[in-house]
């Protein structure tokens, strides 16, 4: 089986399995890329990783094309990203083509409220991983604490509450934390 074959097969499959979107996907793809078949190095995926998350559009998608193009140029990335749209595409196709006779079913509506506690753990779960592996402390930690609360309190552009974000955390790592 040719890797192009694989790499879909493995982003199919994870896209298919994976309820939460691109941070649930996370630990997947890692176990299947780094892990299982050690195709990149834990530290390159970390790398790509904190690309995905800073490119513009959805992360699941920008991950499948980096590591497919790490992997196999243009090409790799044609098969990853194929791979991990195809299940959600045609999953909201066929949902869509039958949602008008079940969506006012209470019992449809209580399943889809009790899948959100699920969505949220499993965002969360990759999401304390990364801030361990980025090595998170009690000094750095109020960044995005700050910037989620201002965004959330004050209704401001999620843009400029990165670029604040940002020369606070460049401004303490250059001047404050030396001082400590």
């Amino acid at each position: 089986m040719s890797i192009y074959l694989k790499l879909f097969g493995i982003f199919f499959k994870i896209g298919l399995f994976t309820i939460g979107g691109g941070y649930a996907m996370i630990p997947l793809i890692e176990n299947e890329i780094v892990t299982k078949r050690q195709w990149i190095k834990k530290e390159e995926f970390l790398d790509l990783l904190a690309i995905s998350q800073t490119a513009p559009g959805v992360m699941a998608i920008n991950i499948a094309i980096f590591i497919g193009y790490r992997l196999r140029k243009v090409k790799g990335s044609l098969f990853a990203t194929l791979g991990v749209v195809m299940p959600s595409f045609v999953i909201i196709l066929t949902i869509a083509m039958f949602f008008h006779s079940f969506k006012e079913n209470p019992v449809v509506e209580k399943i889809f409220k009790g899948i959100r506690p699920g969505v949220v753990a499993l965002i969360a779960a990759p999401t304390f991983n990364m801030a361990k592996m980025a090595r998170i402390n009690r000094y750095t930690i109020w960044i995005p604490v700050v910037s989620a609360l201002l965004i959330w309190l004050l209704d401001v552009s999620p843009i400029w509450i990165i670029v604040v974000a940002g020369t606070g955390g460049f401004l303490w790592g250059k001047y404050v934390k030396k001082s400590i």
